[in-house]
C-alpha cells in the first residue's frame, strides 16, 4: 500500500506543479501585453477594465510629473502639455517593468476589493478588522488605523479616477519615475534645470512613511500574533488581507496580488500555505475569494515550507 500511496501523492503534486505553470504562463504573458497597450491606441479588442485603469494611472503619472517639471513649486493650474509629451513619458514608465508591474497590481487589487464588495457587502474601506483596530483603548494603534482607513479612503477615490499620486509609489519606483522624467527633460533645451528643480521638490515633499501600503504594512506588523487574523479576507477586507499574506508567506506585495487573480487558485493555495494557514482555513478562503474553483485534491499533505519552494520554483523532486 505504500508505494501506491506515494504515487498518488506525486501525482497529486503533479498536478499542483503544472497548475503553477499554466499560471506562470499567464503571468508572464501581463507584462509584454500590457506594455503594448498602454502606448498603442489601436486595443479595440482588449481594452479591458484592468487594462483601462492601468493606463489611466501610468498616464495620470505621466502628467502629475509633467505638471511639476512645469512648475516645481506646484502651482494651482494645472498646465496643458502636449499629446506627444504625454504618450512619451508614458511610453517610458510602461517600459519599466517593476513599475507597471506595481501599478497592475493595484488595478487587481482595487478589482477584488470591488468584487468583495459586490459579492459579500464588504465595505471597501473599513473592513471588520479595521473598525477594531480604531476601536483599539491603545492610542498609538487607533491613530495608526485612523491613518491607515483615510489612505485607504484616498487609494479608492484614486482608483475610481484612474490615479496614481507619485506620492503613493514605493521609494525605488518613485526613483525611477524620476530618472525617467529627468531623461525625457534632458532633450530640450534647459530641460535637466528643470528636471533637477522638479525632483528636489519632489523627494522633499516624499515620505514613504505616509503612504498606504507602508501604513497597511505598520497596522498588519502590530497585530503582532494576532496577524493570524487578517488573513482572512472577509474579515480583514482586500487591503490589509494582500498586505498580511505577503508578510507571512514572505513575498513581495505584488506576489500577492497576482495570486489571487484568475487562473492562480493553486498558486492562492500554496501561497496561503507559506503563510501557515491550515488546509481548512485555506479552502474557506479559497471559497471566499473563488467560489467556483474546484477543491485541489492532495492539498493538505502539502507542509508550509514545501509549498513556498514549489512557488520559488526550487521544489526538489520527490525521489522514486
Amino acid at each position: 500500500m505504500e508505494p501506491a500511496e506515494a504515487t498518488a501523492a506525486d501525482t497529486e503534486e503533479g498536478a499542483l506543479r503544472a497548475s503553477l505553470a499554466r499560471g506562470d504562463a499567464m503571468l508572464g504573458a501581463v507584462a509584454p501585453v500590457l506594455r503594448y497597450l498602454l502606448v498603442h491606441d489601436d486595443n479595440g479588442m482588449l481594452s479591458e477594465q484592468i487594462v483601462a485603469r492601468v493606463r489611466g494611472m501610468i498616464v495620470d503619472l505621466a502628467v502629475a510629473l509633467l505638471d511639476r517639471l512645469a512648475a516645481p513649486d506646484e502651482t494651482p493650474h494645472r498646465p496643458l502639455h502636449p499629446e506627444a509629451d504625454i504618450a512619451a513619458l508614458t511610453a517610458a514608465f510602461a517600459a519599466d517593468a517593476a513599475l507597471l508591474g506595481h501599478v497592475h497590481a493595484l488595478a487587481l487589487e482595487w478589482q477584488l476589493t470591488e468584487r468583495l464588495q459586490a459579492r459579500t457587502a464588504l465595505d471597501p474601506v473599513v473592513s471588520p478588522l479595521l473598525q477594531a483596530l480604531l476601536a483599539s483603548p491603545d492610542a498609538a494603534t487607533a491613530s495608526l488605523a485612523m491613518r491607515g482607513l483615510a489612505a485607504q479612503a484616498r487609494f479608492g477615490q484614486a482608483q475610481r479616477r484612474m490615479q496614481l499620486p507619485p506620492g503613493e509609489l514605493p521609494a525605488d519606483l518613485l526613483h525611477a519615475a524620476l530618472l525617467a522624467l529627468r531623461a525625457f527633460a534632458g532633450t530640450r533645451p534647459g530641460g535637466e534645470r528643470q528636471a533637477s528643480k522638479a525632483e528636489a521638490a519632489i523627494r522633499a515633499e516624499y515620505d514613504e512613511s505616509r503612504s498606504r501600503i507602508a501604513l497597511l504594512s505598520r497596522l498588519v506588523t502590530g497585530l503582532g500574533p494576532g496577524a493570524v487574523a487578517a488573513l482572512t479576507v472577509g474579515h480583514a477586507g482586500a487591503a490589509i488581507f494582500l498586505t498580511a499574506l505577503a508578510a507571512a508567506a514572505g513575498q513581495d506585495r505584488e506576489q500577492a496580488v497576482l495570486a489571487t487573480g484568475e487562473g492562480q487558485v493553486a498558486r492562492l493555495a500554496l501561497t496561503l500555505r507559506a503563510a501557515g494557514l491550515k488546509p481548512e482555513a485555506i479552502g474557506e478562503q479559497l471559497f471566499a475569494l473563488h467560489p467556483d474553483a474546484p477543491p485541489l485534491p492532495g492539498f493538505d499533505r502539502i507542509a508550509p515550507d514545501h509549498a513556498a519552494a514549489l512557488i520559488a520554483g526550487t521544489a526538489p523532486c520527490r525521489d522514486r
